[in-house]
This record gives structure tokens, C-alpha cells and sequence, in this order.
């Protein structure tokens, strides 16, 4: 899919949800809407902003629905959860869909604590685990090394650009935690077998959490 189609223009989203520039900002400045979200781009008329299209889309949608009911602080609160203050079991993502009773028992046996409760970095792992083994391009070992990497790393504060990428090079697959907005040069013989965007699987999984 081509950037384009992934992004929509400030006009097209004021246009598209008839909501008002002001509104907009406003939702900015209480943390509704997050920072990384409004992307400048250069076109042939100047400097313009654009957002990740599905994510905006949804959360505009989202705010619409709940301001007849809460106030801008309430919904922030809701938007934007304290993660580190999170207690959910793995039982209970199973319950919710975020992972499947297969990647659950998977986990289990990968986490260093006996906690029952999940904070966040164990959620974020195992939702990340699920994508990355649903997707058919890795193996379960692939799997498990990329969750040693993920508990490694700290995923508590995401910055943008932040990527888990697994790479294969004659047989031999390893993993790492990059967080550049620069393209990452690799040898010809290195295969990418995956790579996720962290930062954008955090806010869906956010928004999953609601």
C-alpha cells in the first residue's frame, strides 16, 4: 500500500468528519489526539498536515461519541490510559480477543516473574507475539526470541519510529529494537522475515483496551 493511502490530509479530515479546525486543536492540546499523529509533509502548495488515516478516523469517531457525555479530562483519561497502572490477567486477554490461549501458554513459560497480572510490557509483548505468529512468516523459536528482545528493551514509553525487526541471513535469524526515522541499510544477503512498527501497535492495542 502506498503512503497516500495511509495518511489524510487536515482538510480531507475536517471535511470527511465535520468537525471544525478549532475542535481539532483543542482535542490536541488535552492529549485526545496524540502529537505523533500530526505529520508535516511538504507538497507542491507548501508545508501540509496529514494523519495516519485509519487510526484518526477511529479515534475522532470515538471522542464524537462520548463528548455528549464526558468532558475533555474525562475522555483524556479514557483516551490515553496510565499503562503502568494496568492489572490484567493473561486469561482475561484471551477473554478480550487481544491474544489467542495458544500464545498465552507460549508466553507464560517466557515471563522471569509468577505475577498473575500482566503490566503493560507483558500485554504489549504477547499482543506483538500474536501478530508476529499469526502472520505465518516466523517460526514459534523466531517467535520466543523476539519477546526476550521486546522484555528486554523497556516498552513501557514508546518513541515513534521505534521497529522490532527479524532478520535471516543463511539460515541463522536474529532480532533487534531500532528507533531511527532513517532507513536501515543491510547487506544483500539479509532477509527481513518481519517488522513491526511499535509505536503504531501500542496505540492499537490502547485503543483495544478500552
Amino acid at each position: 500500500m502506498e503512503e497516500h493511502e495511509q495518511l489524510i490530509s487536515k482538510k480531507d479530515l475536517l471535511e470527511e468528519t465535520s468537525i471544525s479546525y478549532g475542535q481539532l486543536y483543542r482535542w490536541k492540546r488535552k492529549n485526545l489526539i496524540p502529537e505523533e499523529w500530526f505529520i508535516r509533509k511538504s507538497t507542491f502548495t507548501g508545508q501540509e498536515t496529514f494523519f495516519p488515516r485509519e487510526e484518526i478516523l477511529k479515534r475522532v469517531s470515538k471522542i464524537q461519541e462520548m463528548k455528549e457525555n464526558l468532558s475533555l479530562d474525562e475522555m483524556r483519561d479514557m483516551l490515553s490510559p496510565r499503562v503502568k497502572d494496568m492489572k490484567i490477567t493473561g486469561g482475561e486477554l484471551v477473554e478480550r480477543g487481544l491474544i489467542s490461549s495458544e500464545v498465552l501458554s507460549v508466553f507464560l513459560k517466557l515471563r522471569d516473574t509468577a505475577n498473575v497480572y500482566f503490566s503493560y510490557q507483558d500485554i504489549l509483548s504477547a499482543y506483538v507475539l500474536e501478530g508476529l505468529l499469526q502472520s505465518g512468516n516466523i517460526s514459534l523459536d523466531e517467535g520466543k526470541m523476539a519477546v526476550e528482545v521486546l522484555n528486554q528493551s523497556g516498552l513501557s514509553e514508546i518513541k515513534k519510529h521505534t521497529e522490532l525487526i527479524i532478520l535471516r541471513k543463511l539460515g541463522i535469524t536474529t532480532c533487534f529494537v531500532a528507533a531511527s526515522s532513517e532507513p536501515i541499510i543491510f547487506e544483500k544477503a539479509v532477509k527481513i522475515a518481519e517488522k513491526i512498527d511499535l509505536a503504531e501497535a501500542s496505540e492499537e492495542l490502547k485503543a483495544k483496551l478500552l
